[in-house]
Formats: C-alpha cells, structure tokens, sequence
C-alpha cells in the first residue's frame, strides 16, 4: 500500500521561515519583493507624515529585503492590492495596519523569530501586533500605548532662538553624550553600554546630514540639542529633543522649538513630532509653539 504523505500549508508553523521575497508567513501575510516596491511606495504615500520612517528608508535606496531575512517587508493584499505592510528588522513598524490586522502581523513575527527593538508607529497597528507577539520570548521593557502625534506646516508665532544651529563634524565628540543623555532620560539606560558602535554611526550620520541642532554656551556645553530623524521630501520627524538641566524651567524650550520648526521646514512642507502623553511639559511646549495633534502613536520598548 502506498504511503500517503501529509501536507503541511507553508505557512505552518512546523516549516521553517527562510525569510525569502514572496514566501508566505501567516494565510494572509507574506514577505514583499522588490517588484512591489511600487505597492510600497503608493501605500506610505496615503499618509507620508505617520509613515515618515518607511518613507525616508525607501528613498534612500535601502534594500526591501536583506539576506537571510535579517530585515525585511510583510504584506498583505486584498483585491485593491496592497492594504496594509510592517517593516521588520531591529524594529517593527507598521503601514496603514489597524489592530485586527496588526494581531495578524504578530503571528507572522512569531513565525519569523527574531528579535525586536521595538516596535512604533500608529497605536492601533502597534498595539494589535503587540496583542500576539508578546505571547512569545520577548518581554517588554516598557509599553506606551498612548503617544499624541504632532504636527505642524508653517513657522510658529513665538520667536525662535537665534543661536540654534547645525551641529559640525568637529562636534561629534561633544554632541554624544548629550545624545547619550537625553536616551538615557528617556528610556532607561545607556546606549553607550550596548550597541555603541551603531549608535555612534547614527549619531555622526545625522551631523554629516545637517540634521543635528545645537546651541552650545560660551563654555563650549550642549545647552540644548534635537534631531531631525527622519526625513523625506514630503515631512520631517524631529526626535531627541534634549535641554541641560542646568538651564530647564527658564523658559526656553519654546523659542528653541520654534527654530527647530524654522529649521526643519526648510527640509520639508510638514515638520512632525510624537511624545508620550504623560509628558505633560513637553506636550504643553509644542502646543505653545504651534503643534497640533494629528493622529496618535504607540511604542513597545524591549
């Protein structure tokens, strides 16, 4: 009698992920090509502020997929095409991915098995995502489903300060440790202390870009530093925004926001920002220089 050999659907989770272009990750999410980079490009588009990170990654030329699937694009079609894509690589990040699809992509990353910085974005797709993956061997350090996404498209009415500028090569070895404790603040620890080298590179990168802004006092310290970290022709995304300690509660983040606005819209139509809404401070500073909420975002922090 012969024997009859059983049939395992690709996507099982019994077959092994090989991280190829096209292969099949869950029924309804697979690995993108090169060929749908078009598909990409036309869905990041529909909302080019939110999806300022994928936008910038495209348009500098980065491969949709690296070897061994170390990075790479999921999708999922319907019969109007391509609805919805998550970027994975050291992050995750989601495209127009609402919170049932997002649960979807979950169990796709599941299947991927790697491991996760984070994951940021809008809050519907990041938490949806966030709904299946936490059920695998990642813990999270941190989760913050509640980000206001901010926005703005012209000069703010309040003054900006004068001598905030672009931070110069020379600079590099003064601008990281203010770049180190503004991450610190934030999340927790040093990024000097793993992952040094990768966050030197990012660091220097974006002073050779033109997209560090500084203020130095007469003694030569960081009073006050922001990034410009994400960038494309159609928005910015400011991050880092760090001031002294030694000179909060003065009043001036205002007028350094305001020139950072300034200095931003002559990159991009649309400058943007996100903050976590307990960060009352911060969030009460960029509604004064003129930022308006225009959508919400999430993070999950490992």
């Amino acid at each position: 009698m012969a024997k009859i050999l059983s049939k395992v659907a690709p996507w099982s989770r019994s077959t092994r992920f090989r991280g190829e272009p096209g292969e099949q990750v869950t029924p309804s999410v697979r690995v993108l090509s090169e060929l749908e980079r078009p598909d990409l490009e036309a869905l990041v588009a529909l909302d080019p502020v939110s999806n300022i990170f994928l936008d910038s990654y495209l348009r500098n030329g980065h491969p949709m997929n690296r070897s061994g699937g170390r990075a790479m694009v999921l999708g999922q079609y319907d019969n109007a095409g391509l609805r919805s894509a998550c970027w994975v690589g050291s992050n995750v990040v989601p495209v127009n991915v609402d919170y049932d699809s997002g649960a979807e992509y979950g169990a796709a990353l599941l299947r991927v098995g790697l491991r996760y910085s984070s994951i940021f974005g809008p809050s519907d797709g990041v938490m949806g995502i966030w709904s299946t993956l936490q059920r695998g061997h990642q813990q999270a350090l941190d989760v913050r489903p509640h980000q206001p996404l901010m926005a703005r498209s012209a000069p703010s009415d309040i003054p900006p300060e004068p001598t905030l500028r672009r931070a110069r090569p020379d600079e590099f070895d003064v601008m990281l440790p203010a770049c180190a404790a503004m991450f610190e603040e934030e999340l927790g620890y040093s990024p000097l202390i793993s992952g040094r080298a990768y966050y030197e590179q990012r660091v220097r990168t974006l002073i050779e870009r033109g997209f560090s802004l500084v203020d130095r006092d007469p003694d030569g310290r960081v009073i006050f530093k922001a990034e410009l970290g994400n960038v494309s022709p159609r928005a910015t995304q400011i991050q880092g925004v760090w001031m002294n300690p030694s000179v909060r509660g003065q009043g001036l983040a205002k007028s350094y926001m305001s020139a950072v606005v300034d200095m931003a819209l002559e990159v991009a139509p649309v400058v943007s920002l996100y903050v976590n809404d307990y960060n009352r401070t911060a969030l009460n500073v960029y509604r004064r220089v003129g930022f308006e909420e225009i959508g919400e975002f999430a993070t999950v922090l490992f």
